[in-house]
């Protein structure tokens, strides 16, 4: 199988490609570089040239606060970028795999968001990545994979940031009203090229197993890395951010088990083999 793999650069997109590779398929990493997914004559000339059997979508704007200030190159990337991709794979009928977020939905309550919930988002990153989702689901050979909380090792994330606060300061606040599931690219990328192989389209979530906060994560990640820093949950409302985020990020992922695909393992186990990729 051929696969044009876009946002090769980041830590999901870098960990598909190794994926693909592993498996003895034909993988296509490109960035902005090689494919800016903003012109659609670059996309369309990038990809009718590679003749994939599948794309992953991977690329997007993600800097969640930024954003709320720079709407519209968040749209032009989320929304329009997607479009763009999602027209040529429609010429070319070929599969395209879109990945997307937990933020399409409007994070109230404490019931795990279903694949087919109405979407709801609340602020401009979810805003835009919903209008990419609607832009793929005019296609007839689509996957939609929410994921939410991602860690990889390319690339900056949570871990990464409370690791580097833990070697100067004894002391961390982390917020404790959001709850959700921290997600491994290197776990996420396995069930993905498991699932672009199969005509079992459609949405769903994909997350590693079982809940925490982030306060909570923050604890396990010290713990788990033996450093011992002191950290105090606060609620959201002490902790402003320019972006409105979701306190409820529970994802139901039984659509998975009904396609026949496999969970992701615990995040306390996949944050323990990360820890260890990273040489703690």
């Amino acid at each position: 199988m051929k696969v044009l793999v876009t946002g090769v650069k980041g830590q999901l997109g870098h960990d598909v490609v190794n994926e693909l590779k592993k498996r003895g398929h034909t993988a296509i990493g490109v960035d902005i570089d090689e494919m800016d997914i903003t012109d659609a004559a670059s996309v369309e000339h990038v990809i009718k040239e590679a003749a994939p059997d599948a794309v992953i979508h991977c690329a997007a704007y993600t800097a969640v606060d930024a954003a709320e200030d720079n709407e519209d190159l968040c749209r032009r990337v989320n929304a329009g970028g997607t479009a763009n991709i999602a027209q040529v794979c429609g010429e070319l009928n070929c599969k395209l795999m879109y990945i997307s977020t937990d933020y399409v939905f409007s994070g109230q309550g404490t019931r795990p968001w279903e694949p087919d919930d109405e979407r709801q988002p609340l602020n401009v990153y979810g805003q835009t990545k919903y209008e990419g989702e609607l832009a793929v689901e005019r296609l007839e050979k689509y996957f939609i994979v929410r994921i939410a909380w991602v860690f990889g090792v390319n690339g900056k994330n949570f871990i990464k940031t409370m690791l580097n606060l833990g070697k100067t300061r004894d002391t961390l606040t982390v917020v404790c009203d959001q709850i959700g599931s921290p997600t491994y690219t290197y776990d996420l990328a396995r069930l993905l090229v498991d699932m672009i192989g199969t005509d079992r389209y459609g949405r769903y979530h994909a997350t590693n197993e079982g809940l925490c906060s982030w306060h909570e994560f923050a604890v396990e990640i010290f713990r788990q890395a033996g450093m011992n820093v002191n950290v105090i949950p606060v609620t959201s409302d002490q902790y402003p951010a320019k972006a409105k985020r979701p306190a409820n990020s529970r994802m139901d992922k039984s659509k998975l088990d009904a396609s026949g695909f496999e969970r992701l393992p615990s995040w306390q186990d996949a944050l323990g083999r990360y820890l260890r990729e990273l040489g703690y």
